[in-house]
């Protein structure tokens, strides 16, 4: 296919392999996406400019991928940022490659690269380290795991700006959740940090990243992903302070989700900075009439089940009617048209479809079921229940992605490095995590049983995981502890109110489970109270609870 670009960009699959192969030509790999303004400045400046056009057409078989579209190939590939131009031999083996390319850079890399090929040919590949098939170091489900990546919240911290880390900023909302629990003070700082550098105050949502250590120099693309991400993390931070400070940044998320992501049944992916003008710098005035940013209007499984769980979490909170209603309308939409008998399709868009039985999609899903139990009781979503809904998404990946007690991130088939299984320990941890819950949730402690196996797999390397997966340290801790879990009468009475705002985001919080109306029962392990009104609930959780 042909685009303003001026090179013959071919889809990826087995007919451009086959060309590489036929025609004994290297392959270039583009992975970019709608929201990446990088991605449209080097096709403009780069691949835009008529020689380097024609050498990548007369020399490579060039392919462009979009990495929303197609999360397998962007983790195989990623050179550690998007745009990522990549060199491959036709068998999909990676020779070398870089992120942004300016005209004068890709010429030289393609004259290099073409020298290589005539010299080594096939030899010049290599297989990437985390895919030569060996598999993480097992090890103990130990409080160690928690406790170091407790310690690393201060090593990396950030004094003087807040987050973590000394370079690019990226907000982590995961693990300001984990901080919340355990070390308050660097994720409120980091928190404020987020909200006065990457919120947009004008039309709400954030931006995805700064490119300098002090929150300088903003990205300015809002993603699907991690506005709903943020959204649930700063929901959690008024959960522990009450305050308005972190509220307000997680009300205004919900309504730029709503307004400029929602496309009737469910979020787009993403949008990104708007053509012609820093659009994100004028006020709303100034906006009205301003070229607006582009937009992927694509409903993804899994960003949209992170935005029910967020918006549940802040409905749960707050008695938002419409984050309840919109995240309800959502949760059909993955069950009625992105879930079948347990199989998660990534997207369906224009008669076109994703790839399915990714180990992401099916975390997501199976998490945002679990919520929707919680929040709103056993109400059919899509013409099924939440618990069954979460129990067939996850009972699929288990039977088909499970392998020697981790999960693969899709099925291990396709083109390139597609066929060779890669065990990424961030969506298995959301899994992992995912499967605590409904194993709580159902009384069926066999989930439980693979969230152990599954922290386990990679807990031989437990000193070098660091505070970016630091979901790994909540779900260890969970699974060494017994749960916090209160059960109820109806849905949406003052207990069940009070339950869902519980300071412990980590809390199972069961209505409908058969207990009287106007009851609740606290527990912890053999630990057990009774209550009948709000103040006796939160009183039971500190008594079930003293070390919270």
């Amino acid at each position: 296919m042909t685009d303003e670009t001026r090179v013959e960009w071919r889809r990826w699959g087995a007919a451009a392999f086959e060309e590489a192969r036929a025609a004994d030509k290297p392959i270039l790999l583009s992975l970019t996406a709608t929201w990446c303004s990088d991605c449209h400045e080097m096709d403009a400046e780069t691949y835009g400019e008529p020689r380097i056009a024609a050498n990548i057409n007369d020399d490579f078989v060039p392919i462009r991928v979009d990495v929303d579209r197609q999360p397998r190939i962007r983790e195989r590939y990623n050179m550690g940022g998007f745009p990522s131009t990549v060199f491959l031999t036709p068998e999909g083996l990676p020779m070398t490659g870089a992120t942004f390319m300016r005209p004068t850079g890709m010429r030289q890399v393609i004259e290099r690269v073409r020298e290589v090929w005539d010299k080594k040919g096939d030899d010049a590949g290599r297989m990437p380290r985390a895919l030569a098939g060996d598999k993480p170091p097992a090890g103990e489900v130990a409080p160690r795991i928690e406790e170091h990546i407790a310690g690393q919240l201060s090593v990396v911290f950030d004094e003087q700006h807040g987050g973590w880390g000394d370079a690019a900023k990226f907000p982590m909302p995961r693990t300001i959740e984990f901080a919340l629990k355990r070390d308050q003070r660097r994720a409120l700082q980091t928190l404020d940090a987020v909200r006065d550098s990457l919120y947009d105050p004008v039309e709400g949502g954030f931006f995805r990243y700064a490119s300098k250590a002090n929150w300088a120099g903003q990205n300015r693309e809002k993603t699907l992903e991690s506005n709903a991400a943020l959204l649930r993390a700063f929901a959690n931070g008024y959960r522990y302070t009450g305050e308005e400070a972190y509220l307000d940044p997680a009300l205004g998320t919900a309504t730029f989700l709503q307004e400029s992501l929602w496309t009737g049944t469910g979020f787009g992916g993403s949008m990104g900075p708007a053509d012609g003008t820093d659009y994100y710098l004028l006020d709303e005035e100034g906006r009205e009439g301003a070229p607006g940013p582009r937009s992927d209007l694509t409903v993804y499984a899994g960003g949209n089940a992170l935005a029910v769980d967020a918006l549940l979490v802040l409905a749960g909170l707050t008695d938002d009617e419409d984050a309840r209603s919109v995240a309800r309308r959502t949760l059909g939409r993955i069950a009625g048209d992105l879930v079948d008998d347990g199989v998660v399709t990534h997207f369906s868009s224009g008669g076109g479809a994703g790839e399915t039985r990714l180990l992401q999609d099916h975390a997501r899903v199976v998490a945002a079921a679990c919520r929707a139990r919680q929040v709103l009781g056993t109400d059919g979503v899509g013409g099924t229940s939440p618990v069954e809904l979460a129990r067939s998404v996850a009972d699929t990946a288990i039977d088909t992605l499970l392998d020697d007690g981790s999960f693969l991130d899709g099925p291990d088939s396709g083109e390139g490095l597609l066929s060779h299984p890669l065990r990424p320990i961030d969506a298995n941890v959301e899994m992992a995590n995912a499967l605590v819950d409904l194993a709580v949730l159902t009384g069926d402690d066999s989930y439980r049983e693979v969230a152990s196996d599954v922290v386990g797999s990679f807990a031989g390397a437990w000193d070098r995981i660091g505070v970016q997966v630091a979901e790994y340290g909540a779900v260890s801790a969970r699974l060494l502890r017994d749960p916090l879990v209160i059960e109820l009468g109806d849905v949406g009475s003052d207990l069940h109110r009070a339950a869902l705002r519980v300071a412990d985001h980590e809390a199972v919080i069961i209505p409908e489970s058969g207990i009287e109306d106007g009851r609740a029962r606290v527990s912890s392990g053999e630990q057990e109270r009774e209550a009948t009104t709000p103040e006796e609930l939160m009183q039971a959780v500190s008594a079930v609870t003293p070390d919270a």
